[in-house]
């Protein structure tokens, strides 16, 4: 079995923006000591939850920065995001390889559609070019198309090629590729958590983990002991929560209402051509966040949602470099 070097509970950080759509450093560092106070172990800056289409290469970096300054050894740090261009993927996990990230995660190259062989060549080239950890991302319903069973059991043969995010949700070739394969999997669907776990995953990388990473730990250490049932119990007081974050509007849209409601962030402004959530679709937040019950480490009398707030999006100063 391949030792976990990115922990158990990861959070896929938001990256939280002022008004104006320029990054809030300070939002970014209260958010990472919350989370990791709170029980994540590892943080995933600049990935689809960051924003990563639209902040640019120094932001990327800096996160990677700030980052490790704040969770110190408390939490490993890594870089979500790439590229879809495989020279400019290996050109930001090289920088973020020298600012200190402990992993990278690569997303399938998105857009151009390539062949398995084109996708297995640009997660070799991109492993051949850093020492860290990688983490594969499997989202065929962004990136357009999946990594096949053939391309993982090959991927899997490199010695950096450690793990996989998945958000494909296919459990039968997760059974087949853990039994064939030494690759981690982390379950990418927030609403699958438990289910990847009982057939072997490692952990999670997960959005609603920016609102409530202790619940997330306590079924994660639930899990490790054999305590189905509290881990059920947890799973279950989360269902209304992940609902009201994954269903309605993208994840990012929705977790930055919740955040900025709850007053954990100064703005839940996104970048176009994100916009905050419309009236009906924040309505429908609400009403899931009413049903919210029990959730550990989760005080929702505080929840104050801003529409107006939140509406639109933003342009920012200096455009993103993700083609």
């Amino acid at each position: 079995m391949t030792e976990n070097p990115f922990g158990q509970v990861l959070a896929a950080l938001v990256t939280p923006f002022q008004a104006d759509g320029e990054v809030a450093w300070d939002d970014v560092e209260r958010l990472i000591e919350d989370v990791v106070a709170n029980g994540a172990d590892g943080i995933v800056v600049s990935g689809t939850t960051g924003e990563t289409s639209t902040l640019t290469d120094p932001e990327k970096i800096r996160l990677i920065d700030v980052a490790k300054q704040v969770a110190g050894s408390r939490a490993k740090i890594i870089q979500g995001g790439g590229s879809n261009e495989t020279a400019h993927a290996i050109d930001l996990y090289r920088q973020a390889e020298k600012a200190g990230a402990d992993g990278v995660m690569i997303v399938t190259p998105y857009y151009n559609k390539p062949t398995q062989a084109g996708i297995l060549t640009h997660f070799r080239m991109i492993a051949d070019a850093t020492d860290l950890p990688v983490v594969l991302y499997d989202i065929p319903g962004r990136s357009g198309i999946e990594i096949k069973y053939e391309t993982l059991l090959r991927a899997a043969k490199h010695p950096n090629i450690v793990a996989v995010k998945d958000a494909k949700g296919d459990f039968a070739e997760v059974s087949r590729v853990l039994n064939e394969t030494d690759l981690l999997y982390f379950s990418g669907d927030d609403a699958n958590v438990l289910p990847a776990l009982s057939i072997g995953a490692s952990g999670l990388i997960g959005v609603t983990a920016n609102i409530a990473p202790a619940p997330y730990r306590a079924i994660i250490d639930a899990v490790n002991s054999g305590d189905l049932h509290t881990a059920q119990r947890h799973h279950k007081s989360l269902e209304p929560l992940v609902r009201a974050t994954m269903t309605h509007v993208p994840g990012t849209v929705s977790t930055k209402y919740i955040l900025h409601g709850l007053g954990r962030i100064e703005s839940p402004r996104v970048r176009l051509p994100l916009v905050g959530p419309e009236d009906a679709e924040a309505a429908r937040i609400e009403d899931d966040i009413a049903s919210v019950v029990g959730v550990e480490g989760l005080d929702l009398t505080r929840f104050r949602p801003d529409r107006n707030a939140a509406a639109g999006g933003a342009l920012p100063k200096i455009h993103g470099t993700t083609r």
